[in-house]
């Protein structure tokens, strides 16, 4: 296989990945942009945490909220917490790497407050000690995963929302995780301001 066929093939994987998931994913979506909306005209905040990637997905999402995503509005109450590298450092360094973002959780976190944590696997140890520290402080989660769901999946609990890509590939799973951000981002608009 030439290189531009292999590019090629990525495209259309990534198209088949989304098109397969797209009847499967809008309803946890739509309920889980409902879920935000309730908690930030409660005065609530959403917490946002992952690793790698999904990292970058996390503080993407903060900004999108925060900032703005295609219209103009007042920013909404988002925080990643993946980006302070002095707590990040001294809670791994003091204590272990599972604990970073668990830690912030129960220091910021409050019962009006939605953690989203995202994960390809569903594995990562420190974003399942976030979702066990949200529950302890009576928030709401929603999981971004993929594959099965891993230990995430198993966790949730009647009230909470799981948005599992149903893919194997990381990199499949990332594609369609920054897709269902955008959803988000763009049905929290939509809830909060209508149709502009």
């Amino acid at each position: 296989m030439d290189l531009n066929k292999r590019i090629q093939q990525q495209f259309d994987d990534s198209a088949q990945i989304k098109q397969h998931s797209r009847d499967m994913l809008a309803q946890p979506i739509a309920d889980a942009a409902q879920m935000m909306v309730h908690c930030l005209l409660n005065d609530g905040k959403i917490l946002v945490c992952g690793n790698g990637g999904s990292a970058a997905d996390a503080q993407h999402f903060a900004a999108e909220l925060l900032n703005r995503f295609e219209i103009e509005r007042p920013g909404l109450a988002a925080v990643a917490l993946t980006t302070d590298s002095s707590v990040l450092t001294s809670i791994a360094n003091d204590y272990d790497f599972s604990q970073i973002f668990s830690k912030q959780v129960r220091a910021l976190g409050m019962a009006n407050d939605v953690l989203l944590a995202i994960s390809t696997s569903g594995n990562s140890a420190n974003v399942v000690q976030a979702i066990a520290a949200a529950h302890e402080r009576e928030m709401h989660v929603i999981a971004l995963t993929g594959r099965d769901g891993g230990a995430m999946g198993a966790m949730l609990r009647e009230g909470d929302e799981h948005i599992c890509v149903p893919a194997q590939r990381t990199a499949r799973i990332q594609e369609v995780h920054l897709l269902a951000l955008h959803c988000l981002c763009d049905a929290i608009d939509y809830l909060l301001l209508g149709d502009e």
